[in-house]
Formats: C-alpha cells, sequence, structure tokens
C-alpha cells in the first residue's frame, strides 16, 4: 500500500519534504499517511456540510419523533452508498415527555407563566414546530406542589452552606436556581436532599442574555423567551435507560419498574425562561443576596422564603419509543479485528443545528473520505466503525444501550472510540484518555487554523499564553504537548471510558461563537450559520482534526499509544490530592478556631445577617505513599518504554492487543462506591457536579465528602489500579525488547 500511496503522491504533484514520523509509523509509512491524510482533505467540502446541515436542522428531531427516524434513516443511507455495511440497531427506551405543565405565581399578587418560545420573523425556522417537545426537564416526576420559594443561586454545594449561615432553608419550599456552574440535574439532586418539594431552573440574564451582549436574533445571546431543556437523570448513578441499568435496552430485556427506577429525579422539575422568572423573584422578600449571587435581572434579588408562593403542576407520557442507532462498519484491511470507532448523536431537543447537528456533518465529511479513499484500493488496516447515536440528550441513552449490548465484544476489539457532539468556532479542545495525549498532540499540530493560517497547536498555546495569569497557567502554555482535559460526562463517550474502560477522546472547536441557543427552540439553521460557524470552515476543520486520529489509529503498524503523558497526568493528580487534603485542613481549623472565639461571621461580613457556621470535625492527616510509590513505578515503566520502541519499532497483533486493552486495567468490576456502574478509577463525573469530572475520583470524593474513614482504602484501590497499569506496560516493554 506504501508504494501505491507515494505513487499517487508524485502523480498528484505533491512535494513531501522529510516528515517527522507519526507516532506509530516508521519514516516510509508516516510519508505514507501524510500523503493519504491529504488525499483525505480533498473530499471534505464545508460546502457539502452546510447542506446537510439544512437538511437534518430543518424540524425537530427528538428520539421518537418521525424526524428523528427520518434523519436516522438518511444518515444510514449516505453511508451506505460510500461503501459502509449498515445496519441501524433499535432499542426500546423510556421518554417522559409532557403532558401537562403549570407554574403559577399565587401571592403577593398572581401571574401565570407562559413556559413558551417566541416564533421570530428573522429566523423562519423558528416557525416550524411540528412535533416540537415544549419546554422541560426529561425524567422530572410527576407532581402537583405549592409552595413559598427559595432562591439558592446555582443550586450547588457551597451554595447551600451559605444558606444555611443565613438560616434560609429549602425543606418544604420550592428552590428556584440559575442555570450554569453545574450539570442541570444536580440542581434537584441536592434540593430535594435539603427536604425541597420543586425546583424552578432559569437562564439569567447575567450569564447568558442582554448582559453578555445582544440577543438573538440581533445578536447570539439567549433570547429573553428562550428556555434551556435538557434531562435531570441523575447520570452520576448510571446513564442510559432507566429500566435497564447495566443490560441492553432490547425487546426482551428485563426491566425495572418505573416506581423503583433510582435514576428519576425525586421532586418535580420545571426549566422556565428569564422573562417567566422576572416576576417570581421581584416578588420575594427576605434578605438581599450576596453580591456574587447577584444576576442580571431589573430587580434586588432576595433568599426568601417567600412571600412569593407559587403553585405548579407537572405530569408526563411515560412511554416506551424506539432509539434508532446508526451503525456503519468498514472492514480493515490487515487487522479485521481491530475497531476504531467514531461517534456523534443525531438525536436533538429541537431542531439541533448546533447541537449535534454541527458534529454529525463533520462526521459525515469524515465517513464519505474514508469510503472514496477505500473505493480507490486505499481501505484502513483496521475496521473503523461510524455510529450516529439517537437519544443522547435524555441521558446518553442510545450509544450506552448499544455498548451495554455488545460490552464483551467492545471489551475485546475495541481500540479506541472518538467523539464529537456538536461544534463551534475559534480554539480546538481535546479531552481524553492520557495515553493518547502525545498521538493527539500530534495531530493538531498537522491541521491548519482556517482563519489564521497556523497550526491548531500553534493557535491554542498562544491562546494560553495570552489568557495565563498565574505560574500555572504560564508553565502549561510553555508545555511541549498540549494537555488533554480530563473527561467526566455529558456525551456519549461515557459508556466507552467509564463503564467499559475503552481509550476515549472528545473533539470541538469553541471560545468564539456564542451558545445561547444551547437546547433551545432557537437553535436553528440560521442561527448556527449566522453567529457559530458561518460557512462551516471550522466543520471541516474538525473533519480534518477526527478524521486524521481515526485513519492513524487505524493503520498505525504500532498503536500510538505511550505512557509518559498518562503519567505527567496521574502525578499532577496526586500532587492535587495532597494539596486538596491540606487545604482542607487548614481553612476547617481556621474556621473551627473564629467559631470559638466567636469572630468567624464577623470576619466574614461585620454588616450582614450571617450566622456561624456548624463547626466541622478536625481534617485527619492522610498517608499518600501507595499512591506515590505507584507512580513512581510507573514513570519507570513508561520511561522504558518509550526507549524499547525508539530501539525496536517491532509491533504484532499481541503488543498492538496489549497496548489498546491497557486502559481497561484502568477499571474495576467493582465499580466506584455507591455507583458502580462507573468502573474508571481515574477519571469518573463528579457525584455532585453531573459533567465535571473527579480525577481519581475514590479518594477526591472522600476527601471533599469529608468520609474520612474512606480516604486510606480507596487510595489503596487507587495505586492497585496503577501498579496493574505499570505491570502491563512492563510487560509490553519486554516483549519489544526480546
Amino acid at each position: 500500500m506504501r508504494f501505491v500511496l507515494l505513487a499517487l503522491m508524485v502523480a498528484g504533484g505533491v512535494q513531501l519534504s522529510v516528515a517527522d514520523e507519526l507516532l506509530g509509523f516508521d519514516q516510509p509509512r508516516s510519508e505514507a499517511q501524510r500523503a493519504l491524510e491529504s488525499r483525505f482533505d480533498q473530499y471534505i467540502s464545508a460546502e457539502e456540510q452546510t447542506e446537510w446541515l439544512r437538511r437534518l436542522s430543518a424540524k425537530p428531531h427528538h428520539v421518537g419523533s418521525t424526524a428523528g427516524k427520518e434523519n436516522a434513516e438518511y444518515i444510514a443511507a449516505l453511508l451506505e452508498s460510500w461503501g459502509y455495511s449498515v445496519e441501524i440497531a433499535e432499542y426500546s427506551i423510556l421518554l417522559p415527555t409532557p403532558k401537562t405543565r403549570e407554574l403559577e405565581l399565587l401571592a403577593p399578587q398572581q401571574y401565570t407563566a407562559g413556559l413558551e418560545e417566541d416564533t421570530l420573523a428573522e429566523d423562519p425556522s423558528t416557525a416550524v414546530r411540528d412535533e416540537l417537545l415544549p419546554p422541560y426537564n426529561a425524567f422530572s416526576t410527576d407532581g402537583e406542589v405549592e409552595g413559598e420559594l427559595v432562591f439558592v443561586n446555582y443550586g450547588i454545594p457551597e451554595d447551600y452552606e451559605l444558606l444555611e449561615r443565613y438560616g434560609v432553608s429549602v425543606e418544604g419550599k420550592i428552590a428556584i436556581a440559575k442555570y450554569g456552574k453545574s450539570w442541570r440535574g444536580i440542581k434537584p439532586k441536592l434540593a430535594g436532599e435539603k427536604g425541597a418539594i420543586a425546583t424552578i431552573i432559569y437562564s439569567d440574564p447575567g450569564d447568558d442574555g442582554y448582559a453578555a451582549g445582544d440577543v438573538y436574533p440581533k445578536g447570539p445571546f439567549k433570547h429573553e423567551s428562550a428556555v434551556q431543556r435538557g434531562s435531570v437523570m441523575d447520570m452520576p448513578t448510571y446513564p442510559g435507560d432507566v429500566l435497564t441499568p447495566g443490560i441492553g435496552a432490547t425487546a426482551d430485556a428485563k426491566r425495572l419498574d418505573r416506581n423503583n427506577a433510582p435514576t428519576i429525579t425525586k421532586i418535580p422539575v420545571l426549566p422556565i425562561s428569564a422573562r417567566d422568572a422576572l416576576p417570581l423573584l421581584a416578588a420575594m422578600d427576605g434578605a438581599v443576596v450576596p453580591n456574587e449571587w447577584r444576576g442580571g435581572l431589573p430587580i434586588t434579588y432576595h433568599l426568601g422564603p417567600g412571600p412569593a408562593r407559587v403553585r405548579m403542576k407537572l405530569e408526563f407520557n411515560w412511554d416506551t419509543v424506539t432509539a434508532y442507532n446508526v451503525i456503519a462498519r468498514l472492514e480493515g484491511s490487515e487487522f479485521p479485528e481491530q475497531w476504531v470507532i467514531r461517534g456523534n448523536h443525531h438525536d436533538g431537543w429541537n431542531h439541533g443545528a448546533a447541537d449535534p447537528v454541527s458534529g454529525i456533518v463533520a462526521m459525515l465529511s469524515e465517513a464519505k473520505a474514508i469510503g472514496e479513499l477505500a473505493k480507490a484500493g486505499q481501505r484502513p488496516a483496521r475496521t473503523i466503525i461510524f455510529a450516529a447515536w439517537d437519544a443522547e440528550e435524555p441521558g446518553l441513552i442510545g450509544s450506552t444501550e448499544w455498548a451495554e449490548d455488545h460490552a464483551d465484544e467492545l471489551r475485546k476489539h475495541a481500540v479506541a472510540y472518538l467523539n464529537t457532539d456538536g461544534n463551534s468556532r475559534g480554539f480546538i479542545s481535546v479531552g481524553g484518555s492520557h495515553t493518547l495525549e502525545r498521538f493527539l498532540d500530534g495531530v493538531v499540530d498537522d491541521v491548519t487554523d482556517p482563519q489564521t493560517g497556523v497550526s491548531l497547536k500553534e493557535r491554542r498555546k498562544a491562546a494560553m499564553t495570552t489568557a495565563a495569569s498565574s505560574d500555572k497557567a504560564r508553565a502549561e502554555a510553555k508545555r511541549s504537548s498540549l494537555r488533554l482535559y480530563p473527561m467526566g460526562s455529558g456525551s456519549d463517550y461515557t459508556p466507552f471510558l467509564q463503564h467499559l474502560g475503552i481509550a476515549s477522546v472528545n473533539f470541538g472547536f469553541g471560545g468564539e461563537g456564542a451558545s445561547g441557543s444551547y437546547h433551545t427552540l432557537y437553535d436553528t439553521f440560521e442561527h448556527y450559520t449566522t453567529w457559530r460557524d458561518p460557512g462551516l470552515h471550522y466543520g471541516a476543520a474538525l473533519s480534518k482534526v477526527a478524521g486524521r486520529a481515526t485513519l492513524r489509529l487505524a493503520n498505525a503498524p504500532l498503536l500510538p499509544f505511550e505512557f509518559e503523558g498518562f503519567t505527567d497526568n496521574v502525578a499532577m493528580y496526586i500532587d492535587e490530592l495532597e494539596a486538596l487534603a491540606d487545604d482542607l485542613r487548614k481553612e476547617t481549623a481556621s474556621q473551627n478556631q473564629q467559631i470559638e472565639d466567636g469572630l468567624y461571621a464577623l470576619a466574614l461580613d461585620p454588616t450582614g445577617p450571617l450566622g456561624p457556621p456548624t463547626a466541622k470535625p478536625k481534617v485527619p492527616y492522610f498517608s499518600f505513599a501507595p499512591l506515590r510509590n505507584a507512580l513512581e513505578r510507573l514513570q519507570a515503566a513508561a520511561q522504558a518504554y518509550d526507549a524499547a520502541v525508539a530501539d525496536s519499532g517491532r509491533s504484532s497483533r499481541t503488543i498492538n492487543e496489549l497496548l489498546y486493552t491497557s486502559e481497561r486495567l484502568l477499571t474495576r468490576d467493582q465499580g466506584l462506591s455507591g455507583r458502580p456502574w462507573y468502573k474508571h478509577h481515574i477519571y469518573a463525573p463528579g457525584f455532585y457536579t453531573g459533567y465535571g469530572v473527579k480525577t481519581i475520583p475514590g479518594v477526591r470524593e472522600a476527601i471533599e465528602q469529608r468520609q474520612y474513614d474512606a480516604v486510606a482504602p480507596q487510595v489503596d484501590i487507587a495505586a492497585a489500579v496503577l501498579l496493574r497499569m505499570a505491570e502491563r506496560i512492563e510487560s509490553v516493554t519486554d516483549m519489544l525488547e526480546r
């Protein structure tokens, strides 16, 4: 194949200088691979992506809708026409949709919330409402409640600590929270734990609205009637179909009774617009909120409770619907049993132009280009699977059900999972397994930014340098490789990485396209092509990034996993754990001393109504020695592996299988404490952050949640996981040296 590629380079007039070797390739194969990628780029068309975007976002297309099924069939037909073997994998899932939504202010005056979004003459898509889902939070429970309002800011743990010092409780009350600072499902979860009877969530214009800039359609920011839909399923416990945890939701799967499903939110939850929130918040009294809690509405914000009193009634259709996953396979020419999986979901809450269609069209470009290369005799060495997932929005359901249904095959065959979930313009952002960090650094260094003409890596590092305001940030900007961000949850990589231990990556551009349309009626073709990525130039760039990553993983003689980047990140996480424990110990000791001296409230706010917090138990000293010892062995193993690769360059099926299954060793069958579905012990979504990652989560969350007796056992567990990885690296190194 290499000679065919080089001949094509010459015939096409491509002049290749002697390039640095790609990770996993020798010099001749690196040149051939870069030539292949040059041909790949020629098939990427921003204009074609624009037309697909227009077609796929023309109608609301949530899971269970007519348009959702039509889009799945359209995507499947395209992939089949490009030479893929395609199936539509169906799963029967529970999906609540709104039957009754009522919200009214009863006192001190009356107001009935409209709970609707405006049609805009400037955006004709907003008038297309066939099967449109009105604003709601999926997997809220049914209920009719009446109570006083309490303002809880963003409804995250530290907000409740401050409310406690104000003497304000949500018990028996209705919490009203801003969107932001955490995944939305954490807000009703915490409120319910604190005794609230319901939660209202709204988008404050101070965060996303006229305080940020002109609102849609004059500008990109959130219209006053816009409402962010979204799931409030308790995904930190497990994602996917709520009735079939751990198994695929096939037609004959054994299901939980809905009343026993632990991930359905325990209290009613309703999202509303800033326009509907204003009269509710204006009617509140009580203490004035602290400065950092103030929003952008033209009122004085008060904590409550009351005198604002509201009634809320929610009823849902708890229907079983079919999710349609499109699975397209291109068989590998040399290693068909090794699978590189590339995915993006196709379902949206409404028109879904940004989320998810902008990601799907980039993936379709990649699939078409790779299909054309295969037709020309340049089939990838490993099998490539393109997946268009359904039902991501209600709770990562389509991907989770497919991954659970094919768990044994995936553990054996999956090399890596590469994910996108919508796109924008600006700077490349890459998260994922740190065993792929050096590999992905090379990918982004080889793609040119469409706006500046420099490499994506160079532009990203320039932005990091400009924004750096601390020694740590400046050091990160100077780091030779771009550091991958560790992944929590919130997209379809979750079942692959955190449940099955498959090395995973998430790509996207952002930073220059305002996102005021997120999960609203206004996530339309018109909004996206005006404000997010006009001309889809960054859609084409995303295809070139994800496409290169896919092709290099598919073709590399030696799979490009390496472990020094992984150990560098693990070392940072251990440093963070030690700093977390030290800071918590000092903070607790200082606060307890000030409480004892009667000075704590006065020191914080000498004029305010704050009461002292409750004294907290003393924070003990923890031994992180097992983690440090495991890290030392891991670092030595990683260095020896790099040296062996440089000396040997050898590869085999066995070596490659040991490399791509190494991520599995970071999981344990028992899973995390209290949530066994999550099995990865280096990356997990936080129990009280939802999407946000917790690294070395067993240890970190034991410290954060002051479960001090659990810290030492969790340190031992994490150290054992790292030692297993070190042993695997040592065994691969031994094979290379022999």
